[in-house]
């Protein structure tokens, strides 16, 4: 058996704020919010409750495991604040977790391809495609990577997931955006992850980032950045102004 550990881990790349502790891979508390407030008004109140609840003592933290991106970057931004600064005070590590994996993990085990997708605006998705594979007799599943995450067009991923040719589940605040273009154009088996397991959760980000911690992916808070993917939307918008001037 591993090293025994404690991870606190923070999720706060899409709609939904959500903290948890992991203890020993026993999932000791998770608190998840969507509704209205943002992520700043939130994320630390959760930590604080949760801190309160379980009496959890901060020094004994082995981790800070986080969704790293790609995602909303006000959201990004405030995650990756908190975890480096929590990192820096009590001198841990951070796990990066990649959003579209903490994702897929929700799903664990199952038996087909995962497809998580968030919506990323001007009819993209950020999106990734998975799969789990046994591990061995009596073990647990790995989670394998089909597609990294990125961000492309609705009807891009589509296109791939009919080329694969196997069925899908489809998990992500993308779904609902999208989810008669997936009517449309899907050619294979597709179903759609129930309430429970179809946004982030912290739950997730702690499992998978136990597991990337034993392998010894981690990072100092002084070398973490966000997983952004893509420019924001006010950089993207100033270098359409640059580029306008640039040809008068």
């Amino acid at each position: 058996m591993g090293k025994k550990m404690k991870i606190l881990a923070l999720d706060s790349s899409g709609l939904v704020a959500s903290v948890a502790v992991m203890e020993d891979d026993i999932l000791t508390a998770e608190y998840n919010i969507q509704h209205k407030k943002t992520h700043s008004q939130t994320l630390l109140p959760m930590m604080d409750e949760i801190r309160k609840m379980i009496n959890l003592d901060v020094a004994s933290l082995d981790a800070v495991a986080l969704a790293a991106g790609p995602g909303s970057f006000t959201g990004l931004r405030i995650g990756s604040a908190t975890a480096k600064g929590l990192g820096l005070a009590l001198d841990i590590p951070l796990v990066e977790v990649p959003t579209l994996e903490g994702l897929a993990y929700n799903i664990y085990g199952f038996r087909d391809y995962v497809c998580p997708m968030m919506d990323a605006r001007r009819g993209q998705v950020y999106t990734g495609i998975y799969k789990f594979e046994k591990e061995g007799s009596g073990a647990g599943y790995q989670l394998v990577t089909v597609k990294g995450q990125c961000a492309m067009p609705i009807e891009e991923i589509v296109g791939i997931l009919n080329e694969m040719g196997h069925e899908v589940i489809f998990l992500g605040d993308g779904v609902p955006v999208f989810q008669e273009k997936l009517a449309n154009l899907m050619k294979v088996g597709y179903s759609f992850a129930p309430a429970h397991m179809n946004r982030q959760r912290a739950a997730s980000i702690a499992a998978l980032g136990g597991v990337y911690y034993r392998l010894g992916k981690k990072v100092s808070s002084q070398d973490h950045v966000p997983i952004y993917l893509r420019s924001s939307q006010a950089e993207r918008e100033r270098k359409e102004r640059e580029e306008k001037q640039g040809s008068k």
